[in-house]
């Protein structure tokens, strides 16, 4: 066991666990931040994804000792003030998600594009959310949603 300083939606936590266990462990058996879930635990479905310096991330493929000096956000980090996301609210405007397991990994994802590419094309979107699984079937309405928040953001640069 070691400690370790992780930066997480925007505050610093300690956090003694072995170097090799995962973000994802981390994050929620020892931090009980429950957005980021388990489903494969293999990278494959996109459930346990978090932003990892802005980048959509599995976190079931990453050890904690790798990301220490990495600003981790998870869903439960983007709202501010009360108020939910950009993407967040798309989602809810959208009925995106039905049994939700998927959401907080889908949501992530798409908040990573659009933070690359403000107004991304259907394609763009699809490609972005690849390995992002519904077991539920939103997909159109996942797509819809990310467009929706695409055009509610200010471009980049505008002042707010």
């Amino acid at each position: 066991m070691a400690e370790f300083l992780l930066h997480v939606n925007g505050a610093p936590l300690h956090v003694n666990a072995p170097a090799d266990e995962s973000l994802l462990s981390v994050l929620r058996n020892r931090l009980h931040l429950t957005g980021p879930k388990y489903g494969c635990g293999e990278g494959q479905c996109g459930a346990c994804t978090v932003l990892l310096d802005g980048e959509a991330t599995r976190s079931c493929l990453v050890a904690v000792g790798s990301v220490a000096n990495a600003k981790i956000v998870t869903i439960e980090g983007l709202e501010q003030n009360g108020k939910l996301s950009a993407v967040q609210q798309a989602f809810l405007d959208e009925g995106a998600f039905q049994c939700g397991y998927c959401t907080s990994g889908m949501i992530l994802s798409a908040t990573s594009l659009l933070q690359r590419t403000h107004k991304p094309t259907e394609q763009q979107i699809v490609e972005a959310m690849d390995g992002n699984l519904c077991r539920c079937g939103t997909y159109p309405r996942i797509v819809a949603a990310i467009q929706r928040a695409a055009q509610s953001m200010p471009a980049k640069g505008a002042s707010r």
